[in-house]
């Protein structure tokens, strides 16, 4: 049996849902491609990259780490792990909060950060060099429509 999607556009790559997918999903090939020489996951390399931009001196937990990547705090635990294993990051007492664990990037961490980013925006700037002047416009739209999605999960998740 066939039907028909009931659907406000009248072909699917006037979606912009589904178009944002379809280039998501081709940006990310170009990531993953990247990053195969640095034998890191595109998750991987965003916590280590996060980690050693933030690295200031001041002590980063892992919670913190995860707020400022926009990851899940459970998998930036298991990422992280896993960063701990290859010795690209270490994890030390943190020095006010007793509970907490400071994260750092280890020397070969931070090597290893800065030659996949520079690997990562050399991919960027191929991949979105399509649009030409229109990539600064393409960002500031994309960080107002994170920035809208981020204001409205932190109200979701404000008491009441």
């Amino acid at each position: 049996m066939t039907g028909r999607l009931n659907s406000s556009f009248p072909a699917p790559e006037l979606s912009t849902g589904l178009m944002l997918w379809q280039v998501t999903n081709a940006w990310q090939r170009e990531i993953r491609a990247a990053l195969a020489p640095f034998d890191l996951t595109h998750v991987q390399f965003v916590l280590l990259a996060v980690l050693t931009h933030a690295d200031d001196g001041t002590p980063v937990t892992q919670r913190e780490l995860a707020r400022r990547a926009a990851t899940d705090p459970m998998m930036t635990s298991q990422v992280l792990r896993t960063l701990e294993g290859k010795r690209l990051v270490e994890r030390l007492p943190h020095p006010v909060d007793r509970r907490a664990r400071a994260v750092a990037a280890t020397p070969a961490g931070i090597d290893l950060a800065n030659h996949a980013n520079a690997a990562v925006e050399a991919a960027d700037h191929s991949y979105f060099s399509t649009l030409g002047p229109k990539v600064p416009d393409f960002t500031e739209s994309l960080a107002a429509l994170y920035a809208a999605n981020d204001d409205a999960n932190e109200s979701d998740s404000a008491p009441a």
